[in-house]
């Protein structure tokens, strides 16, 4: 089964478009709930900060009480 130039430019024509409706419909999806993922987002970020400078502390606590 061969294609021409044509049929693949158009194929991929309504690939692109679909694509572009796909992503409308997540950024729709996504609006309502944005400020509470930022909000999960920006908790889970603090989090692990706090959690790895406290074993960073750990860590050169524990090299210090060697010495």
């Amino acid at each position: 089964m061969t294609r021409t130039q044509e049929q693949v430019q158009l194929e991929l024509e309504a690939e692109r478009e679909q694509l572009t409706g796909a992503i409308k419909e997540l950024r729709e999806s996504f609006k309502p709930k944005l400020p509470v993922l930022a909000a999960g987002a920006a908790s889970v970020g603090f989090v692990l900060a706090g959690g790895i400078g406290a074993t960073m502390r750990y860590f050169a606590r524990r090299s210090r009480e060697r010495h």
